[in-house]
């Protein structure tokens, strides 16, 4: 079943928002361990970050995920892009279109802020972004600093 849009709204977050995104967040966290310390000192300055787009779904007070996107200027792209840095839908509300509702206002969002695509790197998800039109591009790598 579909999520109709008058059961969900997609909004930027808010500053009262933060136990909400905090309980989220802290599902979401894999490779590091949550800490909602941390996570205190860093909502407030997401919120407010001019190059940040921290997105909620709601329904009504329930929160049903968040997107937390940002916008970087490139040379490869002779300009802005997007990247779509973490996504969530809890499980018990995946599959009624609310992911798909986030990712279509962050679209929104970077098109908005001229930029040229949106990018994201996902493990376990690659079946739900292609469903959206998005394709494989490149490898992802990291370092983790301690």
């Amino acid at each position: 079943m579909a999520v109709s849009e008058s059961q969900v709204h997609i909004r930027r977050a808010r500053a009262a928002d933060a136990a909400a995104v905090a309980l989220l967040a802290g599902e979401l966290a894999q490779s590091f361990a949550f800490s909602r310390e941390k996570f205190e000192l860093i909502y407030p300055q997401l919120v407010t970050a001019p190059d940040a787009c921290l997105l909620l779904a709601v329904d009504g007070d329930q929160c049903l995920g968040y997107l937390l996107g940002f916008r970087h200027l490139t040379f490869y792209a002779s300009g802005p892009v997007a990247w779509a840095e973490e996504v969530l839908v809890p499980s018990g509300h995946r599959g009624r279109g609310t992911g798909r509702a986030l990712m279509t206002a962050f679209e929104r969002w970077a098109a908005g802020h001229g930029c040229a695509l949106v990018a994201l790197a996902t493990r376990r998800a690659a079946p739900f972004y292609r469903a959206l039109g998005y394709e494989d591009s490149a490898t992802y790598f990291r370092k983790v600093l301690r």
